[in-house]
């Protein structure tokens, strides 16, 4: 028997308990006013339970083995490393577990959030529903986030496929791992699995890593390849077919067909909102295929009652960027300020080894906008001493200037995605590209390579003759 329908008023209504849910619901709470939390599934979101969090733990994993590897390089004898998958699910599910209080119901209940962990739907423009409860909101959030994308390739839905909703659970290693799709999560699965010890083929339509810097792809994809992935760019998969242990991809590759069997099959061609079940219609809210549509506020354009954060957006779909709305929503709601969705860069991370690492424009998009307007000023990683003590000097830091302002930087390398926030502190915050050379850089550090980039730029002015000849004056003098 259903319980009775309990009707609550709130100053803020928020659907979704990801990333951007849970912060905005936590600030709300925390500003005394009362909030709440809807979550049909597991609280922390996606990128808690299916994605950053197992998708890191399994590639800490995965470089412990490579590490071992590797090691012979440095002088160290070991034996070829073998993988025992169930402590490595258990490596994957301890990380989970570890930081899962942190977005607990019990956490959020603690703040005074009131969570309700059922569906919802709009009732009407204002009013927010599920199977007990009835929410008449002064505000509402929709932040349900978004789920695996499934193209429709002939044959597809008639065979057992994996996501990342899956693939983390998987009862045994992959013989021969199967992957649609060559953007980050299907190239950082690729090296995790072929370092665990799985044969993998990714099969990418266009070119993989399509949104990084061209160079920096290019880098990192050799880098992977060379320890094994096969990645087979501009293949199309036609059709799919066979069966559990046994399944074909049938591509077609200028005009030329190949058929990749493998015994595990995962789906990584991007994401979609989540969306159904919403009931959007009855709460006057507009949307299409990319999200909600919303303006630079967040705020959805057919009603203004209602905000909507993270990937549910269209915009960028990041974890960061779930957090930054919630940031953008707590600024504009309640302290009544002008920041915008787009106030600052976005930075995007390929947490491949090596790392690719982009903030604001690459240097193709920078180019396309502004032309001869256009110039980069790079330093590599096997200049850089740290780099050189560590054995790791793939790469380089590509800062992307405009007139010699930043408007973008591309990171190839170890570490990258740490040391690419030196550079969104700058573009961030307005400074000039001299604020990336006048600091002092601990020695020896890899972060040393975005001052080393930055001076680069200098380097034709400060040493000129022009500037020769200003010494040689400035000398005479006592």
């Amino acid at each position: 028997m259903n319980e009775p329908v309990k009707t609550l008023k709130a100053d803020l209504c928020v659907i979704g308990a990801g990333s951007g849910g849970l912060s905005a619901a936590a600030g709300a709470a925390q500003l005394g006013l009362k909030t709440v939390l809807y979550e049909k599934h597991e609280m922390g979101g996606d990128c808690l339970n299916y994605g950053c969090v197992p998708s890191k733990a399994l590639l800490s994993a995965a470089k412990a083995a490579a590490g071992v590897r590797e090691a012979r390089k440095y002088g160290i004898q070991t034996e070829d490393p073998k993988t025992d998958w169930e402590a490595v699910k258990a490596h994957v599910a301890g990380a989970i577990e570890t930081i899962a209080p942190v977005d607990s119901q019990e956490r959020f209940e603690g703040l005074g959030v009131t969570v309700i962990r059922e569906a919802a739907r709009f009732a009407d423009r204002k009013t927010i529903v599920s199977e007990t409860s009835r929410v008449e909101a002064r505000r509402i959030i929709i932040a349900t986030g978004s789920r695996a994308f499934i193209p429709p390739i002939e044959g597809l839905k008639d065979v057992p496929f994996l996501t990342n909703e899956t693939i983390f659970t998987l009862p045994e290693l992959p013989e021969h791992l199967v992957i649609l799709g060559g953007g980050p999560i299907g190239l950082e699965m690729a090296q995790a699995f072929t370092r665990l010890g799985s044969k993998v083929t990714v099969i990418e339509m266009g070119r993989a890593m399509p949104r990084a810097d061209a160079e920096h792809a290019a880098i990192a994809i050799k880098a992977l390849r060379d320890e094994g992935v096969t990645i087979l760019e501009q293949h199309k998969a036609q059709r799919v077919s066979g069966q559990n242990g046994r399944i074909r991809v049938h591509t077609d590759h200028d005009s030329t067909a190949l058929d990749i069997e493998g015994s595990h099959l995962l789906v990584a061609t991007g994401r979609r909102a989540v969306l159904d079940g919403l009931d959007l219609d009855k709460g006057g809210v507009d949307f299409d295929q990319k999200g909600i549509k919303v303006g630079d506020t967040l705020r959805s354009r057919s009603n203004p009652r209602v905000w909507v954060l993270g990937d549910a957006a269209g915009m960028e779909q990041f974890t960061h960027i779930a957090g930054w709305h919630a940031s953008v929503f707590t600024r504009r709601a309640f302290f009544k300020q002008g920041t915008k969705a787009s106030s600052l860069p976005v930075p995007a991370v390929t947490y491949t080894s090596p790392e690719v690492a982009q903030l604001g424009l690459t240097e193709a998009e920078a180019r396309e906008k502004f032309g001869d307007e256009v110039t980069t000023s790079a330093f590599p990683f096997h200049e850089n001493d740290r780099a050189i003590a560590e054995g790791k000097t793939l790469g380089e830091c590509k800062l992307v200037l405009r007139k010699g302002k930043l408007v973008g930087a591309s990171i190839v390398g170890e570490g990258a995605g740490d040391i690419l926030q030196l550079v969104s502190v700058a573009m961030s915050n307005g400074l000039k590209l001299t604020a990336l050379t006048n600091f002092i850089s601990p020695y020896p550090t890899r972060t040393e390579i975005v001052k080393r980039a930055a001076s680069a730029h200098f380097t034709p002015v400060v040493f000129s003759k022009n500037a020769q000849r200003l010494v040689g004056l400035l000398q005479r003098i006592p």
